[in-house]
């Protein structure tokens, strides 16, 4: 039978098939961390491992398109927070944030960090550079209002939460020990009022 005759095309078969695979890895991804099989994905998916590997080059490409919706959403939650509150309180509530989505979504912010690290230009141009941008912004203005300790960069900030995250990973509440642990974290970054920054 002929394409045009079963009224589908090539591009939309293509459209569902990459479809079927992000949902596939999102499950994935969310049950076993960033190190899912990409074979299981593709079994999951309904295609095969070329079909796969034909719309996603690598597994951080794979994971760029899993999590750049929900990168998207923690920069434009940090754009609202330096819109809505004072520059210390708006960094504190973003990390908090980074924190909330590294340890519902296993290995988010290790293979942030990772993608980073092992210079993968799909990845490091895309979701990495957005998260430390959006960080950065928050804390060049937190800095600015003395509202943290000078020399932490937001490369610290983001290992911190990283390290907290594959803490509590696996823990029946594992979001609210993170957000917990993260509490203490923030009291050796941030300045308490009127101490002086230089020391």
């Amino acid at each position: 039978m002929s394409q045009a005759g079963t009224g589908r095309s090539p591009r939309a078969d293509a459209r569902r098939n990459r479809d079927r695979i992000l949902a596939a890895a999102g499950a994935a991804f969310a049950q076993y961390g960033a190190e899912a099989s990409l074979e299981e994905i593709a079994r999951r998916a309904g295609v095969g491992s070329a079909t796969l590997h034909r719309h996603f080059s690598s597994r951080q490409a794979l994971l760029e398109a899993v999590f750049r919706d929900r990168v998207a959403g923690l920069c434009a939650k940090a754009r609202d927070l330096a819109a809505a509150q004072d520059p210390g309180p708006a960094l504190v509530a973003w990390l908090r944030a980074v924190a909330a989505h590294a340890t519902a979504n296993r290995g988010l912010a290790a293979s942030l960090i990772r993608g980073a690290r092992e210079g993968d230009p799909t990845w490091g141009a895309t979701c990495h550079t957005m998260i430390v941008n959006a960080g950065d912004e928050l804390l060049v203005s937190a800095r600015r209002a003395g509202a943290v300790r000078p020399g932490i960069a937001i490369a610290d900030l983001l290992k911190l939460v990283n390290a907290i995250s594959l803490a509590v990973e696996g823990e029946p509440d594992g979001t609210a020990e993170a957000d917990r642990l993260l509490a203490l974290a923030i009291d050796g970054v941030c300045l308490p009022k009127g101490e002086p920054q230089d020391l």
